[in-house]
């Protein structure tokens, strides 16, 4: 696979201060930050005259002189105390042009070692609906599954479905008083239980939170919902069969919500796939000595060191990860300890990402720590992908007007409604049929929404603002759609006139622009890559997509006087497109084909 620009300077260069007498890393060279720096520089005489005591002018004449003749540059420039500035020849962005057209992958490459991969992301539960607090993890995770996916890792993307522990009891008991009648609560029933679920997941989300609150306040309540949780955990039949169909409900449920954000898993495990490895868990733990009794409970203690406390005393830096209560039970970190094993048993896990707000990183610190000591996954095998909220105007995280949490659901449908009627205020796709009308507003909804996340740095906080976001204009996602479709309408009036792309020639400095930016490509996904933050491929798309404006606002395509000119526009505007299309692709965001 040709490399990119970058990276063939880069070598160029390395070369160049190795024969110099100095580290070849210091020949990395970076995309220049403005035209008259050239197209690219590099800041490596300046060490490297450190390194040999010497003027960094004088290193950066001689790398300058070393690298001058090859066939790529076309001159280089000394500026400041020892900076080189690198200008291309145009026959050697003809050439990045043409492979960039010409790999299906846009330019992109492909990691050396492939790892198997999970990505833990979404975190639905039995019972309960998705809030607008599971958005971000949905996106993020989804995006990089996507992208870790496209860089030929072997990757899963897993749901992990919390469908275990008290809340299951509390739905069984309640359930019990309200239809006592039912075969599953019967300890002598030997028939087979009914396939057709008793409850709907509406049942179930007026049932849990009632019962919630009665738990905290009814302790005879509380014993009985602990006793059904013990009971289900057990294996009573009746009921696992009933829990089965908690689960069924609320996964159908589920899925159609993930589908309206075009998010698919190829793993619905939840916390109950984790829960039969747990006695042998706590066995191997108690064998190799990492159990240690604290307060009542089993705790593994995961600190390196000791932090002044509040009180004036010391504590861990890390808490201990509690694995067993002091009344005998497994905890949250148990499960997610489990799991953890479970991942690495069952798919030999190499790598796993969990996309989860980032108020969750002690706890995920503690149970990667517990997982390192144990002998299943490595501390630098497990990530914690923490992200900020979603807030409303008032900086808070966003709520509905009545001050309650925002159903998933309600939120896609605003945003489709919204984007409807933005399409019909701009008079965009208004002579199109109803049904591909549809489309479009579902598109750009879900483009507003997922480019509104994503080109934010994951850490941060963003501000809900759904009008902006679905504006055309800005760095927004409906923009790049409609830079999209632009370019479909040239090709296809193109295909009408059977103009067909032809060889690339690079002349104008708005063609040299985008030439650039399409080479990008690679830096943009490699740094998404490394960096688990999908806005820096967000970013690209919006460079590109500007860079291409100024290119088509500038150098006729269509118009073009010279035939071999517009061909080679022509080619441009294909690659372009092509590698819009992917970059979109990877944030989870679908181009329709006009609007």
């Amino acid at each position: 696979m040709a490399m990119n620009l970058t990276k063939k300077l880069s070598a160029i260069l390395s070369q160049a201060f190795e024969t110099a007498g100095l580290p070849a890393e210091l020949g990395q060279v970076v995309p220049a930050t403005k035209s008259e720096f050239g197209d690219f520089q590099c800041n490596g005489a300046m060490a490297g005259a450190k390194k040999l005591g010497k003027n960094p002018r004088e290193i950066a004449t001689e790398i300058a002189a070393l690298v001058a003749s090859n066939e790529i540059i076309s001159k280089v420039e000394i500026a400041g105390p020892g900076f080189l500035n690198i200008f291309l020849k145009d026959d050697a962005l003809d050439v990045r042009a043409s492979e960039i057209l010409a790999d299906e992958r846009g330019g992109a490459e492909i990691v050396e070692h492939p790892r198997k991969v999970i990505v833990d992301y979404a975190g639905p539960n039995v019972a309960k609906s998705m809030h607008v607090g599971h958005l971000r993890a949905t996106i993020i995770g989804d995006s990089l599954k996507r992208l870790f996916r496209f860089r030929g890792d072997d990757v899963l993307g897993d749901a992990h479905f919390g469908d275990w522990g008290f809340q299951m009891g509390l739905l069984i008991s309640t359930l019990s008083e309200e239809m006592p009648d039912l075969p599953y609560f019967d300890e002598n029933f030997s028939g087979e239980y009914p396939t057709q679920s008793p409850v709907t997941l509406a049942d179930l989300e007026r049932i849990y939170p009632s019962a919630a609150a009665r738990a905290k306040t009814d302790e005879d309540y509380r014993n009985l919902a602990r006793r059904a949780t013990a009971e289900l955990q057990v294996g009573r039949a009746g009921y696992r069969a009933l829990w089965q169909h908690f689960v069924n409900v609320s996964r159908e449920a589920l899925k159609r919500e993930f589908g309206a954000l075009g998010v698919e898993f190829d793993l619905w495990l939840g916390e109950s796939d984790a829960d039969p490895l747990i006695p042998d868990m706590i066995k191997d733990l108690e064998q190799k000595g990492l159990l240690v009794e604290d307060q009542g409970a089993r705790v593994i203690f995961v600190h390196d060191k000791m932090v002044p406390a509040r009180d004036g005393g010391e504590r861990p830096n890390v808490p201990p990860l509690l694995v067993v209560s002091s009344e005998g039970s497994a905890m949250y970190g148990t499960t997610d300890l489990a799991t953890i094993l479970d991942r690495k048993q069952k798919f030999n896990a190499e790598l796993v990402l969990y996309c989860v707000d980032q108020r969750q990183s002690e706890h995920f610190e503690s149970v990667f720590r517990a997982s390192d000591k144990a002998g299943y996954l490595r501390r630098d095998q497990l990530e914690h992908i923490g992200f900020g909220t979603m807030n409303g105007k008032d900086g808070k995280p966003f709520k509905t007007r009545e001050g309650g949490v925002l159903k998933l659901h309600d939120l896609i449908q605003m945003v489709r409604e919204k984007a409807t009627a933005k399409l019909n205020e701009a008079g965009v796709a208004a002579d199109l049929p109803e049904d591909e009308r549809t489309q479009i507003a579902d598109y750009v909804g879900m483009a507003a929404l997922k480019f509104a996340d994503l080109q934010n740095f994951r850490g941060t906080s963003y501000v809900f603002d759904l009008d902006k976001f679905l504006s055309f204009e800005g760095k927004t996602g409906p923009y790049l759609l409609y830079a999209c479709v632009r370019i479909k309408a040239i090709l296809r009036k193109a295909a009408e006139k059977d103009i067909k792309a032809g060889e690339i020639h690079i002349k104008e400095p708005q063609e040299r622009a985008l030439v650039f930016a399409l080479d990008g490509f690679e830096n943009a996904l490699l740094g998404a890559y490394e960096k688990r933050a999908p806005h820096i491929l967000a970013d690209h798309v919006y460079a590109l997509a500007g860079a291409f404006s100024s290119f088509y606002a500038n150098c006729p395509i269509l118009g073009a006087d010279d035939a071999l000119v517009m061909q080679s526009r022509l080619a441009l505007a294909v690659a372009t497109l092509k590698q819009l299309e992917k970059g979109l692709e990877l944030l989870g965001i679908n181009v329709p084909e006009r609007m």
